[in-house]
Protein backbone atom coordinates (compact mmCIF):
# COMPACT_ATOMS: atom_id res chain seq x y z
CA UNK A 1 0.00 0.00 0.00
CA UNK A 2 1.32 3.88 -0.56
CA UNK A 3 2.68 5.27 2.68
CA UNK A 4 1.09 7.47 4.68
CA UNK A 5 1.37 10.94 3.11
CA UNK A 6 4.01 13.37 4.95
CA UNK A 7 2.53 16.34 6.21
CA UNK A 8 4.83 19.18 6.71
CA UNK A 9 3.83 22.49 8.66
CA UNK A 10 0.48 21.53 9.14
CA UNK A 11 -0.95 21.92 5.33
CA UNK A 12 2.19 20.84 2.99
CA UNK A 13 3.37 17.05 1.17
CA UNK A 14 6.79 16.90 0.45
CA UNK A 15 8.20 14.78 -1.92
CA UNK A 16 11.91 14.35 -3.22
CA UNK A 17 10.20 14.09 -6.81
CA UNK A 18 6.26 14.48 -8.00
CA UNK A 19 5.70 13.43 -12.01
CA UNK A 20 2.43 15.13 -13.61
CA UNK A 21 0.41 12.22 -15.52
CA UNK A 22 0.14 9.06 -15.67
CA UNK A 23 0.33 7.97 -18.91
CA UNK A 24 3.42 5.82 -20.12
CA UNK A 25 6.06 8.80 -20.04
CA UNK A 26 4.94 9.90 -16.60
CA UNK A 27 5.23 5.60 -15.45
CA UNK A 28 8.07 5.13 -16.76
CA UNK A 29 9.69 8.24 -14.93
CA UNK A 30 7.71 7.63 -11.56
CA UNK A 31 8.71 3.91 -11.48
CA UNK A 32 12.23 4.73 -11.94
CA UNK A 33 12.81 7.16 -9.79
CA UNK A 34 10.61 5.04 -6.56
CA UNK A 35 13.32 2.50 -7.61
CA UNK A 36 16.23 4.75 -6.99
CA UNK A 37 14.81 5.22 -3.79
CA UNK A 38 13.10 8.59 -4.05
CA UNK A 39 9.76 9.69 -2.55
CA UNK A 40 7.51 9.55 -5.78
CA UNK A 41 4.01 11.34 -5.93
CA UNK A 42 2.42 11.59 -9.18
CA UNK A 43 -0.50 13.50 -9.69
CA UNK A 44 -3.29 13.06 -12.78
CA UNK A 45 -6.34 14.51 -13.63
CA UNK A 46 -8.54 11.46 -14.08
CA UNK A 47 -10.36 9.29 -11.70
CA UNK A 48 -8.39 6.58 -12.71
CA UNK A 49 -4.63 6.16 -13.70
CA UNK A 50 -3.12 5.16 -16.89
CA UNK A 51 -3.43 8.96 -18.92
CA UNK A 52 -4.69 9.45 -22.44
CA UNK A 53 -3.00 6.42 -23.71
CA UNK A 54 -5.19 4.14 -21.85
CA UNK A 55 -8.67 5.79 -21.69
CA UNK A 56 -8.55 7.42 -25.49
CA UNK A 57 -5.54 6.73 -27.24
CA UNK A 58 -3.75 3.72 -28.00
CA UNK A 59 -5.30 1.51 -25.61
CA UNK A 60 -9.20 1.97 -27.11
CA UNK A 61 -8.06 2.57 -31.09
CA UNK A 62 -5.47 -0.28 -30.77
CA UNK A 63 -8.73 -2.85 -29.04
CA UNK A 64 -10.84 -1.23 -31.88
CA UNK A 65 -8.65 -1.99 -34.75
CA UNK A 66 -8.45 -5.33 -33.35
CA UNK A 67 -12.06 -5.78 -33.27
CA UNK A 68 -12.63 -4.89 -37.07
CA UNK A 69 -9.64 -7.01 -38.10
CA UNK A 70 -11.46 -9.91 -36.60
CA UNK A 71 -14.75 -8.89 -38.50
CA UNK A 72 -12.39 -8.65 -41.56
CA UNK A 73 -11.29 -12.01 -41.19
CA UNK A 74 -14.70 -13.46 -40.40
CA UNK A 75 -16.18 -11.81 -43.64
CA UNK A 76 -13.66 -13.52 -46.00
CA UNK A 77 -14.03 -16.49 -44.91
CA UNK A 78 -16.31 -18.66 -46.55
CA UNK A 79 -16.75 -21.24 -44.03
CA UNK A 80 -18.12 -18.58 -41.76
CA UNK A 81 -20.00 -16.74 -44.47
CA UNK A 82 -23.07 -18.99 -44.26
CA UNK A 83 -23.87 -18.12 -41.43
CA UNK A 84 -25.15 -15.04 -42.41
CA UNK A 85 -24.70 -12.04 -43.55
CA UNK A 86 -22.58 -9.36 -41.20
CA UNK A 87 -24.84 -6.50 -39.83
CA UNK A 88 -23.67 -2.76 -39.11
CA UNK A 89 -22.66 -2.04 -35.32
CA UNK A 90 -22.09 1.78 -34.29
CA UNK A 91 -18.41 2.46 -32.36
CA UNK A 92 -19.94 2.32 -29.31
CA UNK A 93 -20.96 -1.52 -29.94
CA UNK A 94 -17.67 -1.87 -31.49
CA UNK A 95 -15.50 -0.80 -28.54
CA UNK A 96 -17.45 -2.90 -25.93
CA UNK A 97 -14.44 -5.23 -26.12
CA UNK A 98 -11.95 -2.45 -25.52
CA UNK A 99 -13.43 -0.81 -22.43
CA UNK A 100 -13.02 -4.27 -20.72
CA UNK A 101 -9.08 -3.86 -21.61
CA UNK A 102 -9.01 -0.11 -20.46
CA UNK A 103 -10.23 -1.43 -16.91
CA UNK A 104 -7.49 -4.02 -17.24
CA UNK A 105 -5.15 -1.55 -18.04
CA UNK A 106 -5.91 1.07 -15.07
CA UNK A 107 -5.60 -2.27 -12.80
CA UNK A 108 -2.47 -3.38 -13.52
CA UNK A 109 -1.11 0.05 -13.44
CA UNK A 110 -2.85 0.80 -10.21
CA UNK A 111 -0.42 -2.02 -8.84
CA UNK A 112 2.24 -0.93 -10.13
CA UNK A 113 2.13 2.03 -7.89
CA UNK A 114 0.89 0.68 -5.06
CA UNK A 115 3.79 -1.80 -5.24
CA UNK A 116 6.01 0.87 -5.46
CA UNK A 117 5.05 3.12 -2.42
CA UNK A 118 4.02 6.26 -5.12
CA UNK A 119 1.50 8.61 -3.77
CA UNK A 120 -1.23 9.20 -6.36
CA UNK A 121 -3.02 12.69 -6.24
CA UNK A 122 -6.21 12.92 -8.62
CA UNK A 123 -7.22 16.40 -9.62
CA UNK A 124 -5.47 19.08 -11.27
CA UNK A 125 -2.44 20.37 -10.84
CA UNK A 126 -1.22 24.11 -10.77
CA UNK A 127 2.64 24.79 -10.98
CA UNK A 128 2.85 27.28 -8.29
CA UNK A 129 6.54 28.19 -8.27
CA UNK A 130 9.74 26.00 -8.74
CA UNK A 131 9.17 23.49 -5.92
CA UNK A 132 5.21 24.12 -5.23
CA UNK A 133 2.47 22.24 -7.20
CA UNK A 134 -1.02 22.92 -6.02
CA UNK A 135 -3.94 19.99 -6.74
CA UNK A 136 -7.31 20.39 -7.11
CA UNK A 137 -9.86 17.97 -7.09
CA UNK A 138 -13.24 17.64 -8.06
CA UNK A 139 -14.60 18.76 -4.65
CA UNK A 140 -12.78 21.47 -4.98
CA UNK A 141 -10.00 20.55 -1.98
CA UNK A 142 -6.71 22.18 -2.67
CA UNK A 143 -3.89 20.26 -1.58
CA UNK A 144 -0.16 21.77 -1.40
CA UNK A 145 2.65 19.39 -2.56
CA UNK A 146 6.39 20.84 -2.46
CA UNK A 147 8.96 18.92 -4.30
CA UNK A 148 12.46 19.15 -5.22
CA UNK A 149 12.05 17.73 -8.69
CA UNK A 150 9.47 17.81 -11.07
CA UNK A 151 8.25 16.09 -14.19
CA UNK A 152 5.86 17.11 -16.58
CA UNK A 153 4.38 14.22 -18.58
CA UNK A 154 1.04 15.43 -18.91
CA UNK A 155 0.74 14.54 -22.51
CA UNK A 156 -1.09 15.77 -25.94
CA UNK A 157 -4.68 16.13 -27.61
CA UNK A 158 -5.90 16.43 -30.74
CA UNK A 159 -5.39 19.87 -31.99
CA UNK A 160 -8.83 21.87 -32.87
CA UNK A 161 -9.15 24.54 -34.68
CA UNK A 162 -11.51 27.52 -33.58
CA UNK A 163 -13.07 27.30 -36.94
CA UNK A 164 -14.88 23.75 -36.47
CA UNK A 165 -17.55 23.33 -34.06
CA UNK A 166 -16.68 20.21 -32.12
CA UNK A 167 -19.86 20.32 -29.93
CA UNK A 168 -21.72 19.36 -32.90
CA UNK A 169 -22.82 16.03 -33.07
CA UNK A 170 -21.72 15.07 -36.23
CA UNK A 171 -17.79 16.91 -36.52
CA UNK A 172 -15.38 14.48 -34.50
CA UNK A 173 -11.70 14.10 -33.13
CA UNK A 174 -9.17 11.07 -32.27
CA UNK A 175 -10.99 11.67 -28.73
CA UNK A 176 -14.68 12.05 -29.41
CA UNK A 177 -14.83 9.82 -32.04
CA UNK A 178 -14.66 6.79 -29.56
CA UNK A 179 -18.06 7.84 -28.35
CA UNK A 180 -19.77 7.80 -31.81
CA UNK A 181 -23.28 6.19 -31.09
CA UNK A 182 -25.05 6.26 -34.26
CA UNK A 183 -24.78 4.68 -37.29
CA UNK A 184 -22.87 6.27 -40.25
CA UNK A 185 -22.58 4.90 -44.31
CA UNK A 186 -20.16 7.67 -44.79
CA UNK A 187 -17.54 9.67 -43.30
CA UNK A 188 -14.48 12.40 -44.12
CA UNK A 189 -11.47 12.25 -42.36
CA UNK A 190 -9.49 15.18 -42.25
CA UNK A 191 -5.61 14.74 -42.08
CA UNK A 192 -3.91 11.69 -43.47
CA UNK A 193 -0.95 11.56 -40.82
CA UNK A 194 -0.68 8.26 -38.58
CA UNK A 195 -4.09 8.31 -36.82
CA UNK A 196 -6.04 9.72 -40.05
CA UNK A 197 -5.00 6.69 -42.04
CA UNK A 198 -5.89 3.72 -39.53
CA UNK A 199 -9.33 5.50 -38.56
CA UNK A 200 -9.69 5.15 -43.05
CA UNK A 201 -8.56 1.50 -42.38
CA UNK A 202 -10.72 0.98 -39.57
CA UNK A 203 -13.53 2.70 -40.55
CA UNK A 204 -13.69 1.05 -44.45
CA UNK A 205 -13.10 -2.27 -42.59
CA UNK A 206 -16.43 -1.44 -40.78
CA UNK A 207 -18.29 -0.94 -44.33
CA UNK A 208 -18.48 2.55 -44.43
CA UNK A 209 -17.38 4.87 -47.29
CA UNK A 210 -14.57 6.88 -46.15
CA UNK A 211 -13.05 10.46 -47.91
CA UNK A 212 -9.30 10.72 -46.62
CA UNK A 213 -8.34 14.30 -47.35
CA UNK A 214 -4.62 14.94 -47.41
CA UNK A 215 -2.74 18.25 -47.38
CA UNK A 216 0.32 16.57 -48.33
CA UNK A 217 1.17 15.13 -51.65
CA UNK A 218 1.42 11.62 -50.44
CA UNK A 219 0.44 9.47 -47.54
CA UNK A 220 3.12 9.37 -44.60
CA UNK A 221 6.16 10.60 -46.70
CA UNK A 222 8.90 9.57 -44.15
CA UNK A 223 7.97 5.99 -44.88
CA UNK A 224 10.15 4.15 -47.39
CA UNK A 225 8.69 5.14 -50.89
CA UNK A 226 7.39 1.77 -51.52
CA UNK A 227 5.77 1.04 -48.18
CA UNK A 228 3.86 4.11 -48.51
CA UNK A 229 3.00 3.45 -52.08
CA UNK A 230 1.98 -0.48 -50.52
CA UNK A 231 -0.32 1.45 -48.18
CA UNK A 232 -1.87 3.75 -50.36
CA UNK A 233 -2.89 0.66 -52.82
CA UNK A 234 -4.42 -0.90 -49.87
CA UNK A 235 -7.16 1.68 -48.88
CA UNK A 236 -7.49 2.14 -52.27
CA UNK A 237 -8.00 -1.24 -53.09
CA UNK A 238 -10.28 -1.40 -50.22
CA UNK A 239 -12.50 1.37 -51.43
CA UNK A 240 -10.47 4.95 -49.81
CA UNK A 241 -11.02 7.63 -51.99
CA UNK A 242 -8.08 9.53 -51.18
CA UNK A 243 -7.41 13.13 -51.97
CA UNK A 244 -3.77 14.83 -52.01
CA UNK A 245 -2.60 18.50 -51.55
CA UNK A 246 -5.93 19.59 -50.18
CA UNK A 247 -6.72 22.11 -47.34
CA UNK A 248 -9.89 22.79 -45.93
CA UNK A 249 -12.05 26.15 -46.45
CA UNK A 250 -14.98 25.63 -44.45
CA UNK A 251 -17.18 22.85 -43.21
CA UNK A 252 -20.87 23.46 -43.39
CA UNK A 253 -23.03 20.87 -40.69
CA UNK A 254 -26.34 20.22 -40.85
CA UNK A 255 -28.92 17.85 -38.30
CA UNK A 256 -28.40 14.86 -40.77
CA UNK A 257 -24.93 15.22 -42.49
CA UNK A 258 -22.01 17.76 -42.45
CA UNK A 259 -20.34 19.32 -45.99
CA UNK A 260 -16.90 19.87 -46.18
CA UNK A 261 -15.26 22.67 -48.54
CA UNK A 262 -12.18 22.60 -49.83
CA UNK A 263 -9.91 25.14 -51.47
CA UNK A 264 -9.77 23.78 -54.55
CA UNK A 265 -13.47 24.02 -55.14
CA UNK A 266 -14.74 20.82 -53.85
CA UNK A 267 -17.50 20.04 -51.56
CA UNK A 268 -17.82 16.63 -50.11
CA UNK A 269 -20.93 15.47 -48.72
CA UNK A 270 -20.96 12.92 -45.32
CA UNK A 271 -22.50 11.53 -42.24
CA UNK A 272 -19.76 12.83 -40.51
CA UNK A 273 -15.91 14.43 -40.16
CA UNK A 274 -13.32 13.20 -38.55
CA UNK A 275 -10.43 15.55 -37.62
CA UNK A 276 -7.06 14.51 -37.32
CA UNK A 277 -4.95 17.19 -38.28
CA UNK A 278 -2.41 17.57 -35.44
CA UNK A 279 -1.74 17.45 -31.67
CA UNK A 280 -1.46 19.63 -29.16
CA UNK A 281 0.45 19.54 -25.51
CA UNK A 282 -1.47 19.42 -22.73
CA UNK A 283 0.36 22.42 -20.71
CA UNK A 284 -2.03 24.86 -20.45
CA UNK A 285 -3.65 25.97 -17.25
CA UNK A 286 -0.36 24.07 -15.83
CA UNK A 287 0.88 27.46 -14.37
CA UNK A 288 4.38 27.51 -16.52
CA UNK A 289 4.53 30.78 -16.64
CA UNK A 290 5.05 31.24 -12.97
CA UNK A 291 8.14 29.37 -13.73
CA UNK A 292 9.49 30.73 -16.67
CA UNK A 293 8.18 28.05 -19.32
CA UNK A 294 6.79 28.94 -22.33
CA UNK A 295 5.40 26.45 -24.22
CA UNK A 296 5.59 26.53 -28.01
CA UNK A 297 2.34 27.52 -30.59
CA UNK A 298 1.27 23.69 -29.90
CA UNK A 299 1.89 23.70 -26.33
CA UNK A 300 4.75 21.60 -26.35
CA UNK A 301 7.73 22.09 -23.79
CA UNK A 302 11.55 21.86 -25.31
CA UNK A 303 14.00 19.78 -23.24
CA UNK A 304 17.69 18.83 -23.73
CA UNK A 305 19.20 15.14 -24.27
CA UNK A 306 18.65 14.86 -20.38
CA UNK A 307 14.98 15.81 -20.93
CA UNK A 308 15.73 18.68 -18.48
CA UNK A 309 14.17 21.63 -19.10
CA UNK A 310 15.46 25.95 -18.71
CA UNK A 311 14.06 25.34 -15.25
CA UNK A 312 17.04 23.10 -13.83
CA UNK A 313 14.87 20.77 -11.23
CA UNK A 314 12.08 20.21 -14.06
CA UNK A 315 12.55 17.55 -16.69
CA UNK A 316 9.46 16.81 -19.24
CA UNK A 317 9.31 13.72 -21.75
CA UNK A 318 6.58 12.07 -23.85
CA UNK A 319 3.91 13.68 -26.31
CA UNK A 320 4.35 17.03 -24.15
CA UNK A 321 8.00 17.54 -25.79
CA UNK A 322 6.69 16.57 -29.26
CA UNK A 323 8.04 14.25 -31.94
CA UNK A 324 7.72 10.96 -31.91
CA UNK A 325 4.74 11.27 -30.13
CA UNK A 326 4.72 7.33 -29.41
CA UNK A 327 3.57 5.84 -26.54
CA UNK A 328 6.83 3.04 -26.91
CA UNK A 329 9.13 6.49 -26.89
CA UNK A 330 7.93 8.03 -23.99
CA UNK A 331 7.66 5.27 -21.74
CA UNK A 332 11.52 5.28 -22.39
CA UNK A 333 12.24 9.05 -22.30
CA UNK A 334 10.33 8.98 -18.74
CA UNK A 335 12.61 6.24 -17.85
CA UNK A 336 15.67 8.72 -19.30
CA UNK A 337 14.43 11.39 -17.03
CA UNK A 338 14.21 9.55 -13.79
CA UNK A 339 17.70 7.95 -14.75
CA UNK A 340 19.12 11.22 -15.65
CA UNK A 341 17.21 12.94 -11.86
CA UNK A 342 18.58 10.46 -9.30
CA UNK A 343 22.23 10.94 -10.57
CA UNK A 344 22.86 7.82 -12.71
CA UNK A 345 25.53 8.83 -16.08
CA UNK A 346 25.27 7.82 -19.39
CA UNK A 347 22.05 7.94 -19.79
CA UNK A 348 21.23 8.53 -23.94
CA UNK A 349 18.33 10.23 -25.45
CA UNK A 350 15.81 7.52 -26.51
CA UNK A 351 16.80 7.40 -30.19
CA UNK A 352 16.29 4.84 -32.91
CA UNK A 353 13.03 4.01 -32.44
CA UNK A 354 10.50 1.53 -34.83
CA UNK A 355 7.94 3.11 -36.14
CA UNK A 356 4.71 1.46 -35.95
CA UNK A 357 1.59 2.06 -37.47
CA UNK A 358 -1.85 0.31 -36.86
CA UNK A 359 -3.64 0.35 -39.96
CA UNK A 360 -5.08 -2.66 -41.42
CA UNK A 361 -2.32 -4.48 -42.26
CA UNK A 362 -0.22 -2.83 -40.22
CA UNK A 363 3.31 -0.75 -41.02
CA UNK A 364 6.64 -0.76 -39.11
CA UNK A 365 10.17 0.26 -39.71
CA UNK A 366 13.22 1.08 -38.52
CA UNK A 367 16.43 2.26 -39.97
CA UNK A 368 17.38 4.15 -43.23
CA UNK A 369 14.68 4.55 -46.40
CA UNK A 370 15.70 4.09 -49.98
CA UNK A 371 15.53 7.84 -50.41
CA UNK A 372 17.96 8.50 -47.41
CA UNK A 373 20.52 6.25 -48.17
CA UNK A 374 20.34 7.18 -51.81
CA UNK A 375 20.75 10.89 -51.26
CA UNK A 376 23.87 9.98 -48.81
CA UNK A 377 25.33 8.21 -51.36
CA UNK A 378 25.41 4.47 -49.43
CA UNK A 379 25.98 1.57 -51.72
CA UNK A 380 22.60 -0.50 -50.65
CA UNK A 381 21.08 -3.52 -52.26
CA UNK A 382 17.40 -4.65 -51.50
CA UNK A 383 15.90 -8.10 -50.07
CA UNK A 384 12.28 -8.97 -50.04
CA UNK A 385 9.99 -10.91 -48.57
CA UNK A 386 6.03 -11.35 -50.30
CA UNK A 387 4.21 -12.42 -47.72
CA UNK A 388 1.91 -14.07 -50.32
CA UNK A 389 4.43 -16.63 -50.72
CA UNK A 390 5.07 -17.43 -46.72
CA UNK A 391 3.29 -20.68 -45.47
CA UNK A 392 2.25 -19.05 -42.62
CA UNK A 393 0.42 -16.52 -44.09
CA UNK A 394 -0.81 -18.57 -46.76
CA UNK A 395 -2.34 -20.60 -43.33
CA UNK A 396 -3.51 -17.72 -41.54
CA UNK A 397 -5.28 -16.01 -44.67
CA UNK A 398 -2.83 -12.66 -44.13
CA UNK A 399 -0.99 -12.51 -47.45
CA UNK A 400 -1.16 -8.98 -48.14
CA UNK A 401 2.22 -7.49 -47.23
CA UNK A 402 5.99 -7.57 -47.62
CA UNK A 403 9.27 -7.37 -45.48
CA UNK A 404 12.07 -5.35 -47.15
CA UNK A 405 15.64 -4.87 -45.92
CA UNK A 406 18.43 -2.65 -46.87
CA UNK A 407 21.74 -4.00 -46.54
CA UNK A 408 25.30 -2.31 -47.27
CA UNK A 409 26.49 -4.21 -50.61
CA UNK A 410 30.29 -4.65 -49.35
CA UNK A 411 29.63 -5.07 -45.69
CA UNK A 412 26.29 -6.48 -45.67
CA UNK A 413 25.64 -4.39 -42.70
CA UNK A 414 21.32 -4.28 -41.83
CA UNK A 415 20.83 -0.30 -42.74
CA UNK A 416 17.03 -0.54 -42.64
CA UNK A 417 13.86 -2.78 -42.04
CA UNK A 418 10.72 -2.18 -43.17
CA UNK A 419 7.73 -4.07 -43.09
CA UNK A 420 4.31 -3.85 -44.37
CA UNK A 421 1.03 -7.21 -43.09
CA UNK A 422 -0.46 -8.70 -40.65
CA UNK A 423 1.88 -8.47 -37.10
CA UNK A 424 4.41 -6.16 -38.74
CA UNK A 425 4.82 -4.05 -35.23
CA UNK A 426 5.48 -7.28 -34.01
CA UNK A 427 8.18 -8.67 -37.19
CA UNK A 428 10.21 -5.45 -36.74
CA UNK A 429 11.39 -6.69 -33.74
CA UNK A 430 13.43 -9.21 -35.18
CA UNK A 431 15.57 -7.00 -37.25
CA UNK A 432 15.40 -4.15 -34.72
CA UNK A 433 17.43 -6.59 -32.55
CA UNK A 434 19.68 -7.64 -34.90
CA UNK A 435 20.82 -4.80 -36.40
CA UNK A 436 21.53 -3.20 -32.56
CA UNK A 437 23.64 -6.47 -32.01
CA UNK A 438 27.21 -7.43 -32.67
CA UNK A 439 26.52 -9.71 -35.41
CA UNK A 440 24.12 -6.86 -37.52
CA UNK A 441 24.89 -8.04 -41.16
CA UNK A 442 22.61 -9.74 -42.93
CA UNK A 443 23.98 -13.27 -42.65
CA UNK A 444 22.37 -13.99 -39.18
CA UNK A 445 19.03 -14.50 -41.04
CA UNK A 446 20.98 -17.52 -43.20
CA UNK A 447 23.09 -18.54 -40.29
CA UNK A 448 19.74 -19.15 -38.26
CA UNK A 449 17.37 -21.80 -38.35
CA UNK A 450 13.65 -20.42 -38.24
CA UNK A 451 10.50 -22.43 -37.18
CA UNK A 452 8.81 -23.20 -39.88
CA UNK A 453 5.77 -22.11 -40.70
CA UNK A 454 6.60 -18.52 -39.14
CA UNK A 455 6.36 -15.15 -40.26
CA UNK A 456 9.80 -14.54 -39.04
CA UNK A 457 11.38 -16.88 -41.93
CA UNK A 458 10.58 -13.70 -43.96
CA UNK A 459 13.90 -12.49 -43.03
CA UNK A 460 15.34 -15.43 -44.21
CA UNK A 461 13.68 -15.27 -47.55
CA UNK A 462 14.59 -11.79 -47.85
CA UNK A 463 17.95 -12.03 -47.27
CA UNK A 464 18.68 -14.59 -49.66
CA UNK A 465 16.48 -12.49 -52.33
CA UNK A 466 18.96 -9.70 -51.83
CA UNK A 467 22.40 -12.22 -51.76
CA UNK A 468 20.92 -13.11 -55.52
CA UNK A 469 21.60 -9.54 -56.15
CA UNK A 470 25.22 -9.69 -55.33
CA UNK A 471 27.41 -9.71 -57.71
Amino acid sequence: MPRKKEVVSGTFVKYDAVVLGSGPAGEGAAMKLAKSGLRVAIVDMRDQLGGNCTHVGTIPSKALRQTVSSIIRYQRDPMFQKVGEWKQFTMKQVLQNAHKVIQQQVDTHSRFYDRNRIDVYHGRAYVQDKNTVLVFNAEGVTETIVFQQLVIATGSRPYRPSALDFNHPRVFDSDKILDLDFSIRKIIIYGAGVIGCEYASIFIGLDHKVDLINTQPKLLSYLDDEISDALSYRLREQGVLIRHNEQIDHLETFDDHVVLHLQSGKKIKADAILWCNGRSGNTDGLGLENVGLKPNSRGQITVNDQYQTEVENIFAAGDVIGWPSLASAAYDQGRAAGSNMSGEEGIKPVTDIPTGIYTIPEISSIGKTEQQLTEEKIPYEVGQASFRHLARAQITGDTVGELKILFHRDTLEILGVHCFGNNAAEIIHIGQAVMQSGNNTIKYFVETTFNYPTMAEAYRVATLNGMNRLF
